[in-house]
Formats: C-alpha cells, sequence, structure tokens
C-alpha cells in the first residue's frame, strides 16, 4: 500500500496596498470571478457619480470580498454557513451560523496590506 503526499495548499495571497487601483489588480489576479461587479460597482459608485467621498466605503466592501475570495478554503467555509443558514428551519440555528459568517468578514477587514 502505498502512502499519497496530501495536495499541497496553495498558498493565500497576500493583501495588496489599500487603494482602489491595487485592489483591482490583485482581484484580477487572484479573484477573477469578483472582477465584473468590482467594475461595475466602481462605475455606478465612484466614477458616474463623481464622488470620491464613497471610495472608504467602496474599498471596505471589496477588501473584505477580496480577503476572503482569494482563500478558496475560506470562502468555501463562509459560503457553507450562509447556505446552511438559508436552509435552515431552525431561526437559533441560522442567527448562530450567520454570526459566525458576519464575524469573518469583519475580521478581515481589519487585515493590512501584506498580509
Amino acid at each position: 500500500m502505498t502512502a499519497h503526499a496530501a495536495e499541497p495548499t496553495p498558498a493565500v495571497p497576500p493583501m495588496p496596498e489599500r487603494n482602489p487601483k491595487a485592489l483591482r489588480e490583485a482581484i484580477a489576479e487572484h479573484a477573477p470571478q469578483l472582477l465584473a461587479d468590482f467594475d461595475e460597482h466602481w462605475k455606478w459608485a465612484v466614477a458616474d457619480a463623481y464622488d470620491i467621498s464613497t471610495v472608504p466605503a467602496f474599498m471596505a466592501r471589496w477588501w473584505g470580498q477580496y480577503a476572503i475570495a482569494r482563500d478558496p478554503r475560506l470562502d468555501a467555509h463562509v459560503t457553507d454557513l450562509e447556505q446552511r443558514a438559508a436552509e435552515s428551519t431552525d431561526i437559533t440555528e441560522a442567527r448562530t451560523l450567520l454570526e459566525e459568517a458576519s464575524n469573518i468578514r469583519h475580521q478581515v477587514r481589519r487585515l493590512e496590506p501584506g498580509q
């Protein structure tokens, strides 16, 4: 019987510099499934609005989205929590699952560039 080495865990890319251009480049490279939504949101929330005051809120949202999406295991875990909550018939269980997903989303927003 031959032992098989475990599949290597792909490295989670570091967080980019905290600016829209660097975040967009990181999304394009490591989480391209988010890119169309990122660009669309940027267009209506910042570019078409001619309002740079919306950039901090935009960055907060997409910083967290990317932080989760760049890590396939974390992304799958958060998706699983939210799916289980949506399917649960027990309000207490659903609340607990959504609180865990929410806590993860809040934690990743505190990540710094390079982490």
